[in-house]
């Protein structure tokens, strides 16, 4: 590892991970229909074109890193290609892209699962988690959610995401290994809207074949962030709501477990912020049925400004200071 990277490396290992949420963007790895995904497509290292940079082989040496510092790979799916969207249907905010609709079939979804077991076999990844799709309670991943432009009009979202679940169950069961779904990965919003749905909401809406398939909800709850994709629930009360809702189903057996599989705090919050942040944590911790939190992300992604360290890497937010005492059982040091 460059030596620039260093210090960085090493504060991340500070707070003791053990999962590697990887974003499979689709329309990415496999922008072809008459070619295959490519796992090995190079990466400048960049933040969005920002510096410091360091060129990797895309997914095949993200999988190649978490298995060198025993990581268990939380794969998430999202971006469909133009080729393989459907056409635009139902309610869609202005400006929606295909890469934000639904597949139009599940065919190319599937080959692209087999690929990527495939891909983890051969790096010797352990890809025991899959999440069918990011955030599809939420039009910037998923559309349409409703029939027509109105709170009140028919959701659809909730049963096409079950397709995609479906499918995803069809493919890991069929491969060796033990893989296991992730349902979810929902948005934090409060309540439906005419292009949004709400988490509980979502949960509660699901088919319940899908809602009592997987062992683990993974949930998104941003702490004090103000963002359309941050999304308007109270951090605590959208995992109570969604256990709530699941637990509507009446599903045999153990209630799932919850993941908050995305969690931060504004860049600018300072000290407020990680004692925020710290508060939540705690929180999570004391629920008996959340078993993980996920930081997204810890360099700052510039268009979502929630990391732990900046842009740059010239700076440590306050708030790593929340996960560090997490990670240690103690106080955070705000």
């Amino acid at each position: 590892m460059p030596e620039r990277f260093e210090r960085w490396r090493d504060l991340l290992a500070g707070l003791r991970p053990r999962y590697l949420r990887l974003l499979v963007v689709w329309s990415r790895v496999q922008p072809r229909r008459d070619a295959p995904p490519d796992w090995s497509q190079p990466a400048d290292g960049c933040l969005r074109g920002r510096p410091p940079c360091e060129p990797f082989a895309g997914v095949r040496d993200e999988l190649r890193a978490a298995r060198a510092a025993g990581l268990q790979v939380v794969v998430t799916i999202l971006a469909t290609p133009r080729w393989a969207a459907a056409r635009p249907a139902g309610c869609e905010r202005p400006g929606t892209q295909p890469s934000s609709r639904m597949p139009a079939g599940l065919g190319a979804y599937r080959a692209l699962v087999r690929s990527l077991l495939a891909e983890g076999r051969r790096d010797g990844a352990d890809l025991r988690f899959w999440s069918a799709w990011n955030e599809p309670n939420h039009p910037a991943f998923l559309n349409p959610q409703r029939a027509g432009c109105g709170a009140d009009a028919p959701g659809l979202a909730p049963a096409r995401y079950a397709r995609l679940v479906r499918a995803l169950r069809a493919e890991l069961d069929a491969a060796p290994g033990d893989q296991r779904i992730v349902l979810g990965e929902t948005a934090a919003l409060r309540s439906s809207t005419a292009t949004t749905t709400g988490a509980a909401d979502f949960a509660r809406a699901l088919p319940r074949d899908v809602a009592c398939s997987a062992g683990v909800w993974a949930q998104h709850a941003y702490v004090d962030v103000e963002s359309d994709l941050a999304g308007d629930a109270d951090p605590g009360a959208v995992v109570r709501d969604v256990e709530a809702a699941l637990a509507s189903h009446g599903c045999a057996g153990p209630p799932p477990r919850v993941w908050v599989t995305e969690t931060g705090v504004a860049a600018g919050s300072g000290r407020d912020g990680c004692r925020a942040l710290a508060r939540a944590l705690q929180a999570w911790a004391g629920d008996p049925r959340v078993d993980a939190a996920f930081q997204y992300t810890f360099r700052e992604d510039d268009a979502f400004q929630v990391g732990l360290a900046d842009a740059e890497l010239t700076r440590l937010r306050p708030a790593y200071a929340a996960w560090r005492g997490a990670a240690d059982g103690t106080p955070a040091h705000c």
